[in-house]
């Protein structure tokens, strides 16, 4: 079973991705996880891709597209795999279809987790993650149980990401209207596309996923 969540920056597709992840047994392909570790690295490609980023723009299709199937050639993706942060646009989208061909799959479903602008930069400005095991948090939504104190680990250091702030978040949004948006009518189109109300509390919006995913899988 294939995927592709849909939706804002921020609106809780990482999240979800995982808990599918877990009940499902599909690989999360998280291609803001891929870029950030290419930046980590300092190769060139990572190098430009943290300029865009930084930015608050979206990098180009060609180093989005050669990382996806780069892992997709591997085997634990076989069983399936979740498609969180891509395709961003209609180009990617098509190229997304035509590299499922060649690799003989096919897309399940297109889900679009739907939450709207206001609540999304409160979630991004606020969130921070350890820093040894990257464990996540935010300042208002989820709070370590002893302050400055990971829950996970027990480290005492915390990171923000340098995009995370309202001004590149509000570029992020346009950026997602206006390239991103078209994606929902080209897949429905397919028969594939789905909707999930993204302001539901997390176990609420995942129960929804899996009311949609348990008839396929057979749960």
């Amino acid at each position: 079973m294939n995927l592709v969540l849909l939706g804002p920056p921020g609106g809780g597709k990482g999240t979800q991705a995982k808990r599918l992840q877990d009940r499902y047994g599909l690989i999360q392909l998280s291609t803001g996880d891929m870029l950030r570790a290419a930046v980590a690295s300092g190769s060139e490609v990572g190098k430009k891709a943290k300029s865009v980023m930084d930015a608050g723009q979206l990098v180009s299709d060609d180093i989005v597209i050669a990382i996806i199937d780069e892992r997709l050639d591997q085997p634990d993706t076989l069983n399936g795999v979740i498609f969180d942060g891509f395709p961003r646009t209609v180009a990617q989208a098509e190229a997304l279809d035509k590299m499922l061909v060649r690799k003989k799959r096919k897309l399940d479903f297109a889900i679009e987790i739907r939450v709207p602008d206001a609540p999304i930069v409160e979630r991004i400005t606020g969130r921070f993650t350890c820093g040894k095991c990257g464990a996540g948090y935010h300042d208002k939504f989820q709070r370590p149980k002893a302050d400055g104190v990971c829950d996970s680990c027990g480290s005492t250091e915390f990171v923000r990401r340098a995009d995370d702030n309202a001004e590149t978040v509000n570029k992020r949004l346009a950026a997602y209207h206006e390239q991103t948006a078209p994606l929902l009518p080209y897949y429905d189109k397919q028969g594939v596309y789905m909707l999930v109300d993204g302001t539901q509390d997390i176990s609420a919006v995942t129960r929804s996923l899996e009311a949609l995913l348990d008839p396929v899988r057979g749960q």
